[in-house]
């Protein structure tokens, strides 16, 4: 069967290098079996998870030539690859309890996947993934650092991030613009934030929003009474909070209203 055609606007980049597969592909500890491949594309990853037998593996592809060839080329997938958009997809109605994700996914929807695994982090226990460097550092970020952002606090809150290991341009078919990353996220210990989560996600998006302002000014539509805004933590920027200064910062906020 002929070679799938990459589509540029669905971000399409199909990794030809094996050893690089093979290296994202084992570093999913398969620990949580049910697994999700997003964008599986020609199956350069599909087949070292196969060669996984503990690994239950479902795929999920929007590209209907991309499945008309997974299906050709790897008829154990049968039944197990779903046609749709990952963003679309009520996770809790394909899979049952604790899964982990894996992908080579499309930089233009990478922060939206992330926003999804966030919601779902109850079920969501791992995931590896490669995306474009920057965003990949962003998340792995630490406090203090200039790519540490909204999506870094919020993840970080729940999952620990490695970088692993940068992959070139040149081991993609069309080769992107961009250098790529590869990263790992792992389910930490907490269940709940010690804070109302709505809130605190309002504060981080909020002080992040206006990075360069020092929390004070960040936050003034909250209308914070004077007796708070004075601490010292609001002379700080958004960037040099930890996550669990976020955590500090929202339950001082609600005791205050």
């Amino acid at each position: 069967m002929p070679l799938v055609r990459p589509k540029k606007y669905l971000g399409q980049h199909f990794l030809k290098d094996e050893n690089i597969a093979l290296n994202i592909a084992e570093a999913l500890s398969g620990k949580y079996p049910t697994t999700i491949e997003i964008g599986p594309g020609m199956g350069m990853l599909t087949k070292y998870l196969l060669k996984r037998p503990q690994l239950n593996l479902t795929c999920i592809e929007i590209d209907r030539e991309s499945v008309d060839y997974l299906n050709k080329n790897y008829p154990q997938l049968k039944g197990k690859i779903i046609t749709t958009d990952f963003l679309e997809v009520e996770l809790s109605t394909i899979v049952e309890g604790d899964i982990s994700i894996i992908g080579n996914f499309p930089y233009n929807i990478s922060s939206q996947i992330f926003f999804t695994v966030f919601e779902n982090r109850a079920h969501v226990k791992e995931v590896v993934c490669m995306l474009q460097k920057e965003v990949a550092e962003r998340l792995a970020a630490p406090p203090g650092s200039k790519t540490y952002g909204i999506l870094s606090v919020l993840l970080q809150a729940y999952y620990s991030i490695e970088f692993l290991f940068k992959v070139p341009p040149a081991v993609f078919f069309p080769p992107p613009k961009v250098m790529s990353g590869v990263i790992r996220l792992t389910r930490n210990a907490r269940e709940r934030l010690e804070c109302d989560e709505i809130m605190f996600k309002k504060i981080v998006k909020q002080a992040f929003q206006m990075r360069r302002k020092t929390l004070r000014n960040a936050l003034k539509s909250l209308n914070l009474p004077t007796s708070i805004s004075v601490l010292p933590i609001f002379d700080k920027r958004a960037e040099q909070l930890s996550v669990e200064d976020f955590i500090s910062l929202t339950k001082l906020i609600e005791l205050s209203k």
